[in-house]
């Protein structure tokens, strides 16, 4: 038995058994693996909410789907045969039985057959899309190229360069595809007669006009934060740094700042990607051009319903993809982002 003032043997306290270090590329798959399945199943939820848009949108346009059918508005088919082409597509089912079937044929790749041409919706927008994913490539290209140059040289040119190259962005970034699209082929295939004012010309001229009826809205935009950002980082401390070390301008501008300045821009191809798309449908009308815009256009106009619907889920599909590869782009840019 201890009295009070008795001190007990002090017990070594034995240290913890600390967890194994995880290597940092462990560390990182589970972030990445999670990151990657949201990635996917938003890009699910995004197809599956257009699709279903899209479905029941075009129910409620004015008009009836037979006529497609059976060669048009104007064709002179009994209501027998209207009836019959009816049951032979599946139109007399309920509406949300047609979805739902929709929805399985979707589900295995099958965009079903033209109502018009009577091929598969999938061979048509298979021969239609290379031409218009090389015009949307070729208009980003050149948009991207034009608004670095006119980025550069409104942020380094003082406070004209910087109010005349804002007055030239604002300006083509609000000017309409086709209004654009026919005052060039007024001034350059009229006009001038350096460039054919069709896209059925042999060789890259045909692509010229329709490429910057495209690019010049674009570059705009893109021409914008690209200047705004340039103003910001030739601000920056690392800046300064760069320009107390001895470096030019120019190699503050090019070195340093430009990097900076492109990485909101590159946020922005994924958009940039479904806004030439979209504006892929008047270019090629205006230009003659074959292409998924034009056969949008041709569809709608015949009520086509499932290549309006292939359509869609297509551009729908091209832009989720694109998105997603530009936020990885983003992401390898930017350091900071990948820290996160």
């Amino acid at each position: 038995m201890t009295t009070p003032t008795e001190t007990r043997p002090a017990v070594l306290a034995t240290p913890a058994a600390t967890p194994p270090e995880i290597p940092a590329r462990r560390r990182g798959t589970a972030p990445f693996a999670r990151l990657a399945i949201q990635r996917i199943l938003g890009a699910a939820v995004v197809l599956w909410a257009v699709a279903t848009l899209a479905f029941f949108a075009l129910r409620l346009v004015p008009g009836d789907p037979v006529d497609a059918l059976l060669g048009g508005p104007g064709n002179n088919a009994t209501e027998a045969m209207r009836q019959q082409a009816r049951e032979a597509n599946g139109l007399d089912r309920p509406l949300l039985v047609q979805y739902a079937a929709y929805l399985a044929r979707l589900a295995t790749g099958d965009l079903g057959l033209s109502y018009q041409l009577r091929e598969p919706v999938a061979k048509i927008l298979g021969e239609q899309l290379g031409s218009t994913l090389l015009l949307a490539v070729l208009a980003l290209a050149a948009a991207w190229v034009m608004a670095l140059a006119l980025a550069l040289w409104s942020a380094r040119g003082g406070r004209v360069a910087t109010t005349v190259g804002n007055l030239l962005e604002v300006v083509s970034a609000a000017v309409p595809h086709f209004w654009l699209g026919s005052l060039l082929i007024l001034v350059f295939s009229v006009q001038l007669q350096w460039l054919p004012a069709t896209s059925g010309a042999p060789g890259v001229e045909g692509l010229i006009l329709p490429v910057a009826t495209l690019a010049i809205p674009l570059a705009g935009f893109l021409g914008q934060v690209m200047r705004e950002s340039m103003l910001t980082a030739m601000e920056s401390p690392f800046a300064l740094s760069a320009r107390a070390r001895g470096e030019a301008e120019t190699q503050v501008s090019l070195r340093h700042a430009l990097r900076h300045a492109a990485l909101p821009a590159i946020g922005l191809s994924g958009w940039a990607i479904g806004s030439l798309i979209s504006g892929a449908v008047v270019v090629e009308t205006v230009f003659a051009r074959p292409g998924i815009g034009r056969t949008l256009l041709q569809s709608v106009l015949v009520r086509d319903v499932p290549l309006v619907l292939g359509v869609v889920v297509l551009v729908a599909a091209i832009y989720v993809v694109v998105t997603l590869l530009s936020d990885l782009a983003d992401r390898l840019a930017d350091p900071r982002l990948r820290a996160a």
